[in-house]
């Protein structure tokens, strides 16, 4: 920290032959500088940590100046006066004594043997001394934090905390307090850190915190790259030193370090996932070890599901992508992704549920999100995820931009009539194969079209088919005569009635 020298240590140094008259109270107050001053009005030139040397030449002469003399010096944080006797004045006026004591600051006599450049000597030499103190201290800390590395981020904040004898808490990227040694964090300064971190914009701010209980709380951000990985907090009397700024760097960075270890293993682990999983799409092999490469997607029966997600842009597919994996990483599982220009495939755990994979991109940007279209395959077992490809790709081409991810199942009834191509195949065959009927209706009036819907929906049911159409059943039956006689087809084989009901669906 930026402690100086206390009063007391000054005052212990017998060759000085210091007295001490009053204000014993603030003995324990720290000298960062010692100068002499004559002025009537010193405290203007004065930031506080001083220790003043006077020979009472430009002391007020009344009581009242007096007192206000040492008032102001005490205002701007002086840290003692030294009242040089046998010049000026032969004792220390009793009234700056009882000032003194009513302050809290230190007023000692100074001899006149006693020079005050000896005491100027003796506090600077000793704050020299601190100060090489400290250098040693950090180069002594600095390997025993890096040795603590090995054992990780615990290891690494309790020598930190030895080191500058004060706490030290990691706070995560998420905000949340994760560690604190030695003690417990209390309740204000763990709202001052969440307020610091949650209302920085970038997420990798440092700074400096002053607590009301007068404690001062540095906050250097742990991060590698662009990555923010959290905050290092350390809580102390006063401000760090530049020495010790530096411990708290060299803290950050080790922690840095530990943090990016499973990030850089994840990534590893992806690429050997998509590796695998590209293998396994474009060269179809029976090696055990490239299958059992993949199991760690599939839930306990051994089934997976299948992610697909379309975007005319690789851009978004990429943030679609990584987005997922961060969520899956904080459930502890592994980003098994294969990417095109226009498609991601994503296996998922036969367990999961539209809702859940809907959750996988719930931290997208909403105007990303909008673009994408997501199918979902049902559950199918691992060496069939091909087929899971598959499926939830036809699903995604039927999906609408940014709703939640499409189920084949959801298509029942409509399926063919959902995708562009066959519903381009499944017109083409319905104009050729219904025009007849088309052309005769407009020709005499009749609807042998709309007859012929109701009769193959009825599933050939006569009175059914009658019924829905509000006429009687002979009327149907010479109907569906007139209907064979147009199409030249006979309406009692399966097939002609399969092929005559994808027809007529596609017409309407």
């Amino acid at each position: 920290m930026n402690a100086g020298i206390p009063v007391r240590w000054v005052l212990s140094q017998p060759e000085l032959g210091l007295a001490l008259k009053g204000g014993s109270a603030g003995l324990g107050r720290d000298i960062t500088l010692v100068l002499t001053s004559e002025l009537t009005e010193p405290q203007h030139w004065l930031s506080g940590g001083e220790l003043v040397l006077t020979t009472g030449m430009g002391l007020p002469l009344s009581r009242a100046d007096r007192e206000r003399y040492l008032a102001d010096l005490d205002a701007v944080g002086v840290a003692a006066v030294g009242f040089g006797i046998g010049l000026s004045h032969e004792r220390i006026p009793a009234d700056l004594v009882d000032a003194a004591d009513r302050l809290g600051l230190p007023l000692f006599e100074v001899p006149l043997p006693t020079p005050f450049g000896a005491i100027t000597k003796k506090v600077m030499g000793r704050l020299a001394e601190q100060e090489y103190e400290k250098v040693l201290r950090a180069s002594r800390a600095q390997p025993r934090m890096t040795r603590a590395a090995i054992q990780g981020v615990r290891a690494v904040i309790k020598e930190l905390s030895a080191a500058l004898s004060a706490t030290v808490i990691v706070i995560g990227a998420d905000g949340a307090i994760a560690d604190a040694h030695p003690r417990r964090v209390p309740d204000e300064i763990a709202a001052r850190l969440t307020e610091f971190v949650g209302t920085r914009g970038d997420g990798a701010s440092s700074g400096v915190i002053h607590t009301a209980s007068g404690e001062s709380i540095a906050v250097q951000a742990i991060t590698a790259g662009q990555t923010v990985h959290g905050h290092l907090a350390v809580v102390a009397p006063a401000a760090l030193s530049a020495v010790d700024q530096v411990l708290l760097g060299h803290a950050s960075s080790l922690l840095a370090l530990d943090f990016e270890k499973p990030a850089r293993l994840r990534i590893a682990q992806n690429r050997l996932n998509t590796q695998a999983l590209s293998m396994l799409l474009e060269e179809p092999t029976e090696l055990d070890t490239v299958w059992q490469h993949l199991t760690p997607a599939a839930d306990r029966s051994g089934r997976v599901r299948a992610l697909v997600l379309r975007s005319a842009t690789p851009e978004t597919l990429t943030r679609a992508v990584t987005a997922v994996d961060d969520q899956l990483s904080t459930q502890d599982r592994q980003l098994f992704a294969h990417v095109t220009a226009d498609r991601a495939a994503i296996l998922l755990s036969g367990a999961d549920t539209d809702q859940s994979a809907e959750r996988l991109l719930a931290h997208l940007p909403p105007a990303t999100r909008a673009t994408l279209r997501a199918g979902l395959s049902a559950p199918h077992p691992l060496r069939r995820f091909p087929a899971a490809i598959d499926h939830a790709e036809l699903a995604a081409s039927a999906a609408l931009p940014g709703a939640i991810p499409l189920e084949p199942a959801a298509l029942a009834g409509h399926a063919l009539l959902t995708f562009p191509e066959a519903r381009r195949v499944l017109s083409a065959v319905s104009e050729a194969m219904l025009q007849p009927l088309i052309d005769y209706d407009d020709r005499h009036g009749t609807d042998l079209v709309a007859s012929l819907r109701a009769y193959l929906e009825a599933h050939g049911q006569w009175e059914a088919a009658a019924t829905a159409l509000g006429v009687h059943r002979h009327t149907l039956r010479s109907r569906i005569t007139k209907i064979e006689s147009v199409l030249g087809c006979r309406l009692d084989t399966a097939r002609v009635r399969a092929e005559l009901l994808l027809a007529v669906i596609a017409h309407r």
